[in-house]
Formats: structure tokens, sequence, C-alpha cells
């Protein structure tokens, strides 16, 4: 396992590295690898024998996955990410605005989802006492807010300099609980 989450580590590494000197050829290989790790750890720590909880998280992580490599490409759709029902209110106040009307659904279905995800996620962690599944969540979610950052508000470095690592660290953890 600790292979695996090495190469999320040092690939995240790469990534934030192609990312601040604008490399796509280290971005389109750093990205997909540093997420392929989650997937192997997910596997290490026994998703396959784990029953649905654990075809769930690998099924969530192979989505991600694909979404990490379908949102290289600068243009696509982006998503944003709140905590829970009042801050999901300012965001999107805050966000709504500056997202072009043809993203409107897309982005708030997603922000619904991702909601959905930690609300479930907090009943999951609350009911198997489990909190690595709330903050591996939790950290997934928040993550976003950079994306959406980044893609309609103030563009940049930044962005994916605090969002990667929440993001494969939450992805890491949630890995791990299987």
């Amino acid at each position: 396992m600790w292979i695996a989450i090495s190469l999320t580590l040092v690939a995240l590494i790469a990534l934030l590295v192609a990312e601040y000197a604008d490399l796509p050829l280290g971005i389109w290989t750093a990205k997909p690898l540093a997420s392929t790790g989650f997937l192997l750890v997910a596997l290490a720590a026994g998703a396959l024998d784990a029953g649905g909880y654990g075809y769930a998280v690998l099924a969530a992580l192979v989505l991600s996955w694909w979404g990490d490599v379908f949102l290289i490409p600068k243009g696509r759709a982006a998503f944003s990410a709140c905590v829970l029902i009042f801050p999901v209110v300012m965001i999107l106040r805050w966000l709504g605005p500056k997202v072009p009307s043809d993203m409107a659904l897309p982005v708030y279905a997603y922000v619904a989802a991702i909601s959905a995800m930690l609300i479930c996620a907090t009943g999951a962690s609350v009911t198997t006492g489990n909190p690595r599944i709330l903050l591996g969540a939790a950290m997934f979610y928040t993550s976003d807010l950079a994306v959406a950052r980044d893609r309609f508000v103030t563009p940049g470095f930044s962005n994916r300099a605090w969002g990667l690592p929440l993001y494969y660290g939450g992805q890491l953890v949630l890995a791990t609980t299987v």
C-alpha cells in the first residue's frame, strides 16, 4: 500500500510543478498517475473484499479518476463545492454570477451531488465510528472550491497549490477506509 501512496504523493508533487510551470505534458502524465495511486491504495486496502462499501468507494474513486482526466483540458466543465446548507447558499451567491449560463445547471447539479456525498459521509462516519470517512470526504469536498475558484473566479496556480493536495489527500484517506 505504501508504494501506491508514494505514487500519489510523488505524482502530486510533479503535478504541482507542472501546473506551476504550465507544462501540459507534465500535467497529462502526473495527474492520471496521482489518481491511479489512490485507486491502487483502495485495492491494496481490500476494496474488492469489503463488500458493498468497498465496491462503492472503489466505484467513486474510479469515477474521480475519470473526472480528473476529463478536467485536464482547459475550458472543460468545472465544479464548485461548499460545506452544507448555509455555506452552499453563500458560495452559490459568490459563484453564481461568474458561472456562464450554459454551465449553471451542471455546476448547481454538482454542488447538490457533492453536498449529498458529504452528508452521506457524515452518516457513514457516525455509523461506523470511522472519522476518516468524513475527513476524506471533507477534504475532497473542500478541494472543489479551488477548482471553482480557478475556473470561474480567479485562475492561477495558487488554486491548485492548495486544492490538489486536499483532493489527493482526501482520496487517499477515503481509499484507506475500505
